[in-house]
């Protein structure tokens, strides 16, 4: 079984990729205020800052930023992924999502990456608001209803 190492590095943005084990599926969308209140809840047991965001049908990008001396995103994602799972139909089970107690919903691991300076920042940034339309979902970031590019278009962000 592969061992994983994450970095820990405390106080920098980290910019995550977190699919669901079916791709192609509109799942997240479909169910977008029950992952909300998944974020929610988390944030309000372990808080960290929401940077970016945007939801996909079956995948999701964002950018956090943890407490000052916290490291532990794994506990997040683990609890907002299975907030999540409770609330929403199963997945397709294979015999190892049986063994893990898993409901079949995500894809067993996410992709994460620390920002390095303020370019790699702002590339983040555009990445989440852009995303919809590098899928064919719609035809401008502002189009696509489910992204935090309202709110940094509101707060003067979006150039």
């Amino acid at each position: 079984m592969s061992r994983y190492l994450r970095l820990r590095y405390s106080g920098v943005p980290i910019f995550f990729t977190v699919a669901l084990a079916d791709r192609g599926g509109r799942l997240l969308v479909d169910h977008v205020a029950t992952l909300r209140r998944a974020v929610e809840v988390t944030r309000a047991e372990r808080p960290f800052g929401i940077e970016a965001w945007v939801v996909l049908p079956d995948h999701l990008h964002c950018i956090w930023r943890l407490p000052e001396g916290d490291c532990d995103y794994s506990t997040r994602w683990r609890l907002i992924k299975a907030r999540f799972s409770r609330s929403v139909p199963m997945g397709k089970l294979r015999e190892s999502h049986v063994l893990r107690g898993e409901r079949g919903v995500w894809q067993r691991r996410f992709w994460e990456h620390h920002i390095r300076d303020e370019n790699d920042f702002a590339a983040h940034m555009r990445y989440c608001w852009f995303n919809p339309v590098k899928h064919g979902y719609v035809e401008r970031p502002e189009d696509w209803p489910f992204s935090s590019y309202h709110r940094d278009k509101s707060a003067g962000i979006v150039t």
